[in-house]
């Protein structure tokens, strides 16, 4: 069979899995993955003769990708914040709404001088290692309870260069952390209900690690937990910035007022969903 040949039938097979419409796209993709080729010299080369362990390589790629494994995990890498990130279904794969925690956290720390940031259950160090490259003078640390999602995070932190500038610790949420104070504490927690299991796409569902997406009944049990722990954890006058899920916004603004946080605002997505929920603790009275 020719590349051309092999493309066709990769396209085939994709179109009869869980996302038909990305069919043509993905089979390219994972062809270019095969034979370490571009997308223009492959379709330069369409004629050309394609067969032994490359061509068995790719019919694999296939078969993963047609049962709806995400193509992030068959290639190892994604993308965050215009930054290559190694990813295993060890940890969540970084989301495009993601950036705008990143980018809550850049306009406050733009107000501090080395500020101190935790980001918990950092995953694959999406977060931390993206606030690093722009924050040079800043102070972070990240805590996961996963071992191996610790083990991948530095490996995010050494290959984006800011390895030096992160400190990575194992616990949960803030307990590796709770001698110390943090101007920002950034997060983004486990916020998806049980209940909603059944209604997640495939790909996520049957392949990312369950205990970086659910969170109890209603999605919010890492929240009542990580909030009371924020806002004793934060310095006078720090920040709180979380992502939450949707439909999120009036359950989290109540916790965060139960714990004590003013100044409770809310950003959304490209889609206009709350996404973004940040808040302040008080600045001591003088």
């Amino acid at each position: 069979m020719t590349l051309g040949e092999w493309l066709a039938k990769g396209e085939a097979q994709l179109r009869a899995g869980p996302h038909p419409e990305r069919a043509r796209r993905d089979a390219e993709f994972l062809l270019q993955q095969a034979t370490g080729k571009s997308r223009a010299w492959l379709m330069a080369h369409a004629e050309d003769h394609f067969a032994g362990c490359a061509a068995i390589g790719y019919a694999m790629l296939l078969d993963r990708r047609a049962k709806g494994e995400p193509i992030q995990y068959i290639t190892g890498e994604a993308e965050f914040y215009g930054l290559p990130f190694r990813v295993t279904p060890a940890v969540l794969i970084p989301r495009p709404e993601t950036e705008h925690v990143v980018a809550r956290v850049l306009e406050l720390a733009a107000l501090l001088r080395a500020p101190r940031i935790a980001d918990v259950g950092t995953g694959s160090g999406a977060i931390a290692v993206a606030l690093a490259t722009k924050l040079t003078d800043a102070r972070i640390v990240a805590t996961d309870f996963s071992a191996p999602a610790l083990e991948i995070a530095r490996e995010n932190a050494a290959r984006n260069d800011v390895a030096a500038r992160i400190r990575l610790l194992r616990g949960d949420l803030l307990a590796p952390v709770a001698a110390e104070q943090f101007d920002i504490i950034v997060s983004n927690p486990p916020y998806v209900a049980e209940a909603d299991r059944a209604t997640l796409d495939i790909e996520v569902r049957e392949f990312e690690p369950a205990t970086a997406l659910y969170a109890g009944g209603d999605g919010l049990d890492l929240y009542r937990r990580l909030i009371p722990q924020g806002h004793a954890t934060l310095a006078p006058g720090g920040w709180m910035v979380l992502e939450i899920g949707y439909g999120q916004q009036a359950p989290v603004h109540a916790l965060l007022e139960q714990s004590g946080f003013g100044e409770i605002a809310f950003a959304a997505d490209l889609q206009g969903i709350a996404r973004v929920a940040s808040a302040r603790r008080a600045a001591r009275s003088t």
